[in-house]
């Protein structure tokens, strides 16, 4: 098992450690671009979720509709699993909608409520997080797919890809763990490091966050079942 407390302070040093793969920083660049772009449909989430008492920033659901089903331009996918919006969900989590819609207007309305339901309702209920500093940002991420790579004392492929925290193995299906697989994925952190250069308003538990991202060169059981 493993616990939140000192996964946290681990999360805190591999981030204060960081440094970006110089041969991934072009794509991390345009991951960053094209979510800090999208920035008000995600705000619009974090409208509604303080609207009934919670708080996600934007850029943490950003982030996961982007490590959970490409990110914007899709806008018909739950942000829980990535599956379809309009169908119930077949990934873990399973179960989950079906958000019907009748067009784009509606669309965008079934999505936001996929993402209440998937931040709310779903384990790990990210919307009842308080710890936003850089280690806890880290560790809810983690949490949101999975706490087997911290069960087995790794760092997460989904959190950590494209930095130096993260060599490889990585869950090519739900509960299927690969060691010899490398991520090619953006990680969580790594995107979060690239947005903060393109938008200087994001911030760690209400302060400016100041990490630069700039690559030197070329006991509690788990949450949520772990996915890929």
């Amino acid at each position: 098992m493993t616990s939140i407390s000192a996964l946290i302070k681990i999360n805190q040093i591999r981030w204060d450690a960081m440094k970006l793969d110089g041969n991934r920083v072009h794509d991390l660049d345009a991951t960053a671009k094209r979510l800090v772009e999208a920035k008000p449909n995600y705000e619009a989430v974090e409208k509604r979720l303080v609207s009934l008492g919670y708080y996600v920033p934007w850029w943490f659901v950003a982030i996961c509709s982007e490590r959970e089903y490409g990110g914007p331009p899709h806008w018909n996918r739950q942000l829980a699993q990535g599956d379809p919006l309009d169908r119930v969900s077949w990934h873990e989590p399973a179960g989950r909608g079906p958000f019907k819609y009748h067009d784009a207007v509606s669309m965008t309305d079934a999505w936001q409520r996929g993402c209440l339901d998937a931040l709310i309702d779903c384990a790990p209920h990210a919307a009842k997080w308080g710890d936003w500093s850089p280690g806890g940002t880290a560790t809810i991420f983690e949490e949101y797919n999975g706490l087997g790579y911290a069960n087995m004392g790794v760092p997460s492929a989904y959190v950590w890809s494209g930095s130096d925290q993260y060599i490889t193995g990585k869950y090519v299906a739900d509960h299927d763990y690969r060691a010899g697989v490398k991520d090619v994925q953006e990680g969580c952190m790594p995107i979060l490091a690239r947005m903060i250069e393109l938008d200087k308003s994001i911030k760690f538990g209400g302060r400016a966050l100041e990490k630069l991202a700039v690559p030197p060169s070329s006991q509690t059981p788990p949450t949520k079942e772990q996915k890929t």
